[in-house]
C-alpha cells in the first residue's frame, strides 16, 4: 500500500512538475508569448488547488481505491486531449482540468499510508511517502527535456500521461481501502461524526506548515540561481548541488518522520525543526552578505532542512482529523502550501531584486520563527478511531469484532500518551 500510494503520487508530481520543462516547446512550436507559456506552465497547479478538497472529501466517503485509480486514470485521460489542442487557452484548459483529476492522489493516496499503518509506524511511512514529490520532480527533471527536444511536446505528454495510466490501473486493481475503525470520529452517543475543525487546532498546524512551506520554496526556486549569479557556478554544477539537496531533504523527511515515531509525538519534533530552520536561515543570509564556501554549504544544508517538516505536519493533520475527515483535511493542507508555494517565488524574487538574496533568506528565517508560536502545544493528539485503524489492529469487520467501547479505550489512552508526552500530565487538556 505504501509502494501504491508513493508510487501514485509520483507520476502525479511528474505531470504538475514536468509542464515547466515544456516551455522552449510551448515557446517554439506552439508560438506562445512567454507570459502566455507561463499561464500554461501554471494550469496544473491551478487545477489541483480547485480539486484537492472535493477528491479529499470524496475518499472520506467511497474509499481510497475508487478515488486514487479512478481520478489518476481520468487525469491521464484529459491528458491525451493535447493531440487536438492547439494554443495557450485550450492546451490550458486541458492541463487545468488534467491537474484538478490528478488531485484526487494527494488526498487519497495519505489515506492510505493513515490507514494501514499503526501510529507507532506512521511517521516513518508519511515520510516515504513524501518523498514522492522530489522523485516526482526528478523524474520530470530527468524525463521531459530529453523527450520534448526530441518527439515534441504532445508526444512527451502522451508518455506523461501513458505512465500515469499504468499506475493508476495498477492501484486500481491492488489498493485495497483500509479497515474504517469503530466508533471512528463519532459524535457524543455515537452521532454524527464531530467535526475537527470546530476548534484551532487544524487551523493552527495548516498554518504552520504553510510559514514552513515558504522558506523551503525560496531555497528551491532561488538556490540555484544565487549559486549562478553570486557565486559564479556554472549552471549545470549548481544544478548538481541542488540536486543533492533535494536529495537530503528527501532524507530528512524519513528521518524526521523515524524520529516522530520513537517520541510520539508530531508537533514536538515540528517545533525543534522550526526553531533549527530559522537559525540555519539567518546563518544563510549573514553569510550571504559576503558569499563563500561557507554559504554554498549552509545553502546546502538548508535546502534538507526546510523540507524536513512536511511528513511530519501530514501526518499530525491527518490523525487530529481522523478517519471520517482525513481526506479533506488533507486536501486542506496541500491546498495551503500550494497556495503559499505559488505566492512564494514572486514575492521573494521581488524582494531579492529590490535588496539583495540576505533579505529573501532572513524573511523566511522569521517566518520560520513564527511558526514556532503557531504550532500548537500538544493538541493534536489522534482523533478517535486513528488508533484502531492499522493493519494489525482491531478493526471492524462484519464477524465478530472488538467492541466499540474496547476501541474507544484505546484512543482515549492514545490521546492521553501523546498529551503527555507534550505538555506533561499535569496540562489541563489531560485532565479533560
Amino acid at each position: 500500500m505504501l509502494v501504491l500510494g508513493t508510487g501514485s503520487q509520483t507520476v502525479a508530481c511528474a505531470f504538475v512538475y514536468g509542464v515547466p520543462y515544456l516551455v522552449p516547446q510551448l515557446r517554439g512550436g506552439e508560438r506562445l508569448s512567454l507570459a502566455q507559456a507561463g499561464l500554461v506552465v501554471g494550469a496544473p497547479t491551478l487545477g489541483l488547488v480547485l480539486a484537492l478538497v472535493g477528491w479529499g472529501a470524496l475518499a472520506d466517503r467511497y474509499g481510497e481505491r475508487l478515488v486514487l485509480g479512478g481520478g489518476l486514470l481520468l487525469s491521464a485521460l484529459l491528458l491525451c486531449g493535447v493531440r487536438f489542442t492547439h494554443g495557450a487557452v485550450a492546451l490550458g484548459v486541458v492541463f487545468v482540468l488534467a491537474g484538478a483529476a490528478g488531485a484526487s492522489v494527494f488526498a487519497a493516496s495519505g489515506r492510505v499510508v493513515m490507514g494501514w499503518f499503526s501510529r507507532r509506524e506512521r511517521g516513518l511511512a508519511m515520510g516515504v511517502r513524501q518523498i514522492s514529490t522530489p522523485l516526482g520532480m526528478g523524474i520530470a527533471a530527468l524525463l521531459v527535456p530529453p523527450l520534448a527536444e526530441r518527439f515534441g511536446l504532445r508526444t512527451t505528454v502522451l508518455v506523461l500521461a501513458a505512465m500515469m495510466a499504468a499506475v493508476a490501473v495498477t492501484a486500481g486493481l491492488l489498493v485495497v481501502d483500509p479497515p474504517r475503525p469503530v466508533g471512528a470520529a463519532a459524535g457524543p452517543g455515537g452521532g454524527r461524526p464531530v467535526n475537527p475543525y470546530r476548534g484551532a487546532v487544524l487551523w493552527r498546524i495548516h498554518g504552520a506548515s504553510a510559514l514552513l512551506v515558504w522558506p523551503q520554496f525560496t531555497i528551491s526556486a532561488f538556490g540555484l540561481l544565487f549559486l549562478v549569479d553570486v557565486r559564479g557556478w556554472s549552471a549545470t554544477s549548481a544544478g548538481q548541488v541542488m540536486a543533492l539537496g533535494q536529495a537530503l531533504g528527501a532524507a530528512s523527511r524519513i528521518g524526521t518522520g523515524v524520529w516522530s515515531d520513537r517520541v510520539g509525538s508530531r508537533l514536538r519534533p515540528m517545533r525543534q525543526l522550526a526553531a533549527a530552520t530559522g537559525v540555519l536561515l539567518v546563518a544563510l543570509g549573514l553569510a550571504a552578505l559576503r558569499p563563500s564556501a561557507v554559504s554554498d554549504l549552509l545553502l546546502v544544508a538548508a535546502c534538507g532542512l526546510t523540507a524536513s517538516t512536511n511528513g511530519l505536519s501530514f501526518t499530525a493533520i491527518a490523525e487530529r482529523a481522523g478517519p471520517l475527515w482525513a481526506g479533506r483535511a488533507l486536501g486542506v493542507q496541500n491546498t495551503g502550501q500550494n497556495v503559499v508555494g505559488s505566492l512564494a517565488p514572486a514575492a521573494v524574487g521581488w524582494l531579492v531584486g529590490a535588496t539583495d538574496y540576505t533579505a529573501g533568506f532572513l524573511l523566511s528565517a522569521a517566518l520560520a520563527g513564527l511558526a514556532i508560536g503557531v504550532i500548537p502545544a500538544g493538541s493534536a493528539a489522534p482523533g478517535a478511531g486513528w488508533e484502531s485503524g492499522g493493519a494489525d489492529e482491531v478493526t471492524e469487520t462484519s464477524g465478530t469484532a472488538k467492541t466499540a467501547a474496547d476501541a474507544g479505550a484505546g484512543a482515549d489512552a492514545a490521546v492521553d500518551a501523546d498529551a503527555d508526552a507534550d505538555i506533561g500530565v499535569d496540562g489541563a487538556g489531560v485532565g479533560a
